[in-house]
């Protein structure tokens, strides 16, 4: 691979500061892309215009892209039929009883118990992640938006519930990929391995525990502060100049008249996606998992299924089984014909032709920054301050830097923990906290980058700007993230 040196992180982060500042974001990540060619490129502009046409064409040959992306399509078909049913009105009154009106004398109260609520839906739904972030929007927002909380702490609190989780409690791909990484350098036992470096896994469980202290103590600070200001005095969800990820033709659906509105038509449909998703991942996996545990059925085997299991696969067969009973339920009720359901799927696809092409341009830039490079420079400058005691600190930080310029997580696993393992065995450093500290800086990185697919799949769950999403979740994650790299510091000198 040619060595692009300082080049290599260039674009990346162009392409996130553009996007922060401007606002522009589709317009940011095109730019990103073009210049990542054209430096791949030599500085040959003609060249570099041709490989991007070419890059983002060559998106779909990766199974696993195309499925994400049909995905993000498809949950418009399912947010548009649960509308139209009358289910998202039940759920709201449904919710008011149980909380005693959400207009009550003790909104304070109350607020914080929807919010915790949607905090721990996000923490129940571990199995994956982009599930966990679109069931918390979805249910939560119009009940947010009733009690006038902002969107954007919305898509914060679906945000900062699923990535931590989903690595917390490895039961699910993100699991079984880090096991797979682990065996790679030579770990047998690769899941007591995994086990053991979780104590030390500082910013999962300081990212989860700082939304607890802002639901309970109002802990708003920076531009959320300003948004829940906004969203209390004014009554407005939004700013008055975003732009959310999903339509106003999504979240305004006039439900069918003269129909009783019913939570179940919302519960339902969302709990068979929910309950699809680790089904179908061991559907997915079963044949690997009798492979190496034989025909026989065993708890070892069930887990290992569910590990080896697609997750692009699994979402995609999740969304698809929560339209189908959306349509069996709301036939059976007499409230909507099939022929009226599938126009009404097709137009909530074409609602989601911006996220679709979000998606895209960020899977695009992602695969674009393996070519640049990005990822190996970033890491191979560690190598300049091998300090053992500062082994840990440094590769939380380099881990976080990748995954906030690549907007991927899993990737910068695959390129931090044959490093981390490495530097731990020649620098005599604890091994498991270096693993701990990959994987930490892995998802802090990942949970601030406007590039990464939870991040913008929390704010079109929540029907948030994404921008905005960006800007009141960074200071958060930052506080995590510098307690996350003291406590590296800390450990790595004791």
């Amino acid at each position: 691979m040619h060595d692009f040196g300082f080049w290599a992180v260039v674009p990346p982060l162009l392409a996130i500061v553009l996007a922060i500042r401007t606002k522009q974001v589709y317009i940011s990540l095109l730019f990103g892309i073009w210049l990542s060619w054209v430096i791949i490129a030599n500085g040959n502009i003609f060249t570099g215009t041709y490989h991007t046409i070419m890059a983002l064409v060559n998106v779909f040959k990766d199974a696993g892209n195309t499925k994400t992306i049909m995905f993000s399509a498809l949950v418009g078909g399912l947010i548009i039929l649960i509308q139209k049913s009358g289910g998202v009105q039940g759920f709201v009154v449904a919710i008011d009883k149980k909380l005693g009106g959400l207009d009550n004398q003790q909104h304070t109260a109350t607020s914080k118990r929807v919010q915790f609520f949607a905090w721990l839906t996000g923490v129940i739904i571990f199995v994956e992640t982009s599930i966990s972030s679109l069931t918390v929007g979805t249910i939560f927002r119009p009940v947010f938006d009733k009690m006038k909380i902002s969107r954007e702490k919305l898509a914060y609190i679906a945000d900062s519930s699923s990535a931590p989780t989903s690595i917390l409690i490895p039961f699910n791909a993100w699991g079984a990929f880090i096991m797979g990484l682990l065996l790679t350098q030579g770990f047998d036992k690769s899941f007591l391995v995994l086990l053991k470096s979780m104590k030390y896994n500082f910013y999962p469980v300081l990212a989860l525990l700082l939304v607890l202290i802002v639901i309970f103590f109002n802990f708003d600070i920076g531009p959320m502060k300003k948004a829940e200001k906004r969203a209390k005095e004014e009554g407005k969800v939004l700013s008055d100049d975003a732009k959310p990820m999903i339509s106003d033709a999504l979240t305004n659906v006039t439900p069918i008249e003269n129909i009783q509105h019913k939570a179940i038509n919302m519960i339902l449909p969302l709990a068979t996606m929910v309950l699809m998703m680790p089904v179908s991942l061991i559907l997915d996996g079963w044949e690997s998992a009798t492979n190496t545990f034989g025909n026989s059925f065993s708890f070892d085997k069930l887990i290992a299924a569910l590990g080896n299991g697609s997750g692009s696969t699994a979402v995609l067969f999740a969304v698809l089984s929560g339209i189908f009973v959306a349509m069996l339920l709301y036939k059976s009720q007499k409230i909507l014909k099939f022929t009226e359901m599938f126009d009404l799927v097709l137009k909530g696809i074409s609602e989601m032709m911006p996220l679709a092409l979000l998606m895209l341009l960020a899977f695009a830039i992602s695969h674009v920054t393996k070519e640049l490079g990005t990822g190996i420079y970033v890491a191979g400058l560690a190598k300049e301050y091998l300090i053992a005691g500062l082994v840990p600190f440094l590769i939380f930080s380099i881990a976080a830097f990748i995954a906030f310029s690549t907007g991927t997580s899993w990737g910068t696993f695959a390129i931090m923990i044959p490093i981390a393992v490495q530097m731990a065995t020649t620098l005599q450093v604890d091994v498991y906290l270096c693993i701990a500290a990959v994987l930490s800086g892995g998802v802090f990185g990942d949970h601030s980058s406007p590039i990464s697919d939870t991040t913008i799949i929390s704010s079109m769950a929540s029907a948030s700007d994404h921008v905005d999403h960006v800007k009141t979740q960074l200071p958060y994650a930052m506080l995590a993230g510098g307690i996350a790299a003291l406590l590296f510091l800390f450990f790595g000198f004791i």
